[in-house]
């Protein structure tokens, strides 16, 4: 049923996707900082990388919107309160909520989208709905590499990369510091969980 996009549905959700989109990329945000603090800088990394690519989704949804530009949409919705002193579990916050959204939430905006009529909006809900799933299974592992003690240290011999330098490490530990630009064991990452793999 072809339904006239200033009363639809659809635009009330893409309104609450991109406000959903924007507070995950501030909480994302002001994770990464306390990351940061506690030189985590792998797990800040993680948070900053998701971050910018919610920044991005909150632009396809609000694009979306590009025919009502002027007007005021009055939304409403429940959006979550991630604070803790944890960075476990502000990842197990963060995996949940990714869930939410590619579970149930965007599933269903972009069925509505598509009973409404707006197929290229459905088409925007459902890919970011499958984007937002390996969100969380990202954050996901994450959060088991801290909780079993994991970070730095695997259980067979595996290749670290220092994401300031680049340089890349056997073994299974990650060095206490890089050996070339002496930055701390908190630069190091999984090499197969490098956002640039190499692909040798």
């Amino acid at each position: 049923m072809a339904v006239n996009f200033e009363n639809s549905i659809t635009k009330d959700n893409l309104m609450r996707a991109f406000a959903g989109e924007s507070q995950a990329r501030n909480r994302y945000t002001f994770a990464a900082s306390q990351a940061k603090k506690e030189q985590l800088h792998v797990i800040e990394a993680v948070f900053t990388y998701t971050a910018n690519q919610e920044r991005e989704h909150a632009e396809i949804f609000y694009q979306h919107l590009q025919q009502l530009s002027g007007s005021t949409i009055h939304i409403d919705g429940g959006y979550p309160v991630d604070i803790s002193d944890s960075i476990s579990d502000l990842l197990r916050r963060a995996q949940h909520n990714e869930y939410e959204e590619a579970d149930s939430v965007y599933i269903s905006f972009g069925d509505t989208a598509k009973e409404e009529g707006f197929l290229d909006v459905a088409a925007s809900f459902h890919k970011i709905a499958q984007i937002e799933k390996y969100h969380g299974d990202r954050f996901g592992r994450f959060a088991q590499y801290m909780e079993e003690n994991r970070l730095f240290v695997s259980d067979v011999q595996t290749g670290w990369i220092c994401l300031k330098c680049g340089f890349i490490y056997t073994g299974p530990k990650a060095p206490v510091k890089c050996p070339v630009c002496h930055h701390d064991q908190g630069y190091f990452i999984r090499l197969e969980l490098s956002p640039f793999a190499d692909i040798r």
